[in-house]
C-alpha cells in the first residue's frame, strides 16, 4: 500500500494529518507524529505520567533527588476539592 501525501494537511481530531496512515492513526485518538505512544500517548516512556505545575512544579524536580534530603519529604496533596 502506497501513502501519498495530501496537499494540504488536514485536522482529525485535534492532530495534524499528512495522509490516509496519519488519518487512520488520528481517529483512534493516537497522534501520528508518535504512532508507538498509543491512545493518548498512554504508552509514552520518555514522558512523566503526570507533570505537576504552578507552586507544585518544585516537587517533579526534586523528586529525582536522593529522598533523603529531598525537601520535599512528607509534604501532603489535598485533592479532595
Amino acid at each position: 500500500m502506497t501513502s501519498v501525501n495530501y496537499p494540504n494537511p488536514v485536522t482529525v481530531n485535534g492532530y495534524a494529518c499528512k495522509n490516509c496512515t496519519d488519518v487512520d492513526y488520528a481517529k483512534k485518538n493516537i497522534d501520528p507524529a508518535h504512532p508507538k505512544d498509543g491512545p493518548f500517548g498512554v504508552n509514552a516512556h520518555d514522558k512523566p505520567a503526570v507533570t505537576l505545575g504552578g507552586v507544585l512544579a518544585h516537587v517533579s524536580a526534586a523528586s529525582k533527588t536522593d529522598p533523603a534530603t529531598s525537601t520535599t519529604q512528607g509534604q501532603r496533596l489535598d485533592v479532595s476539592a
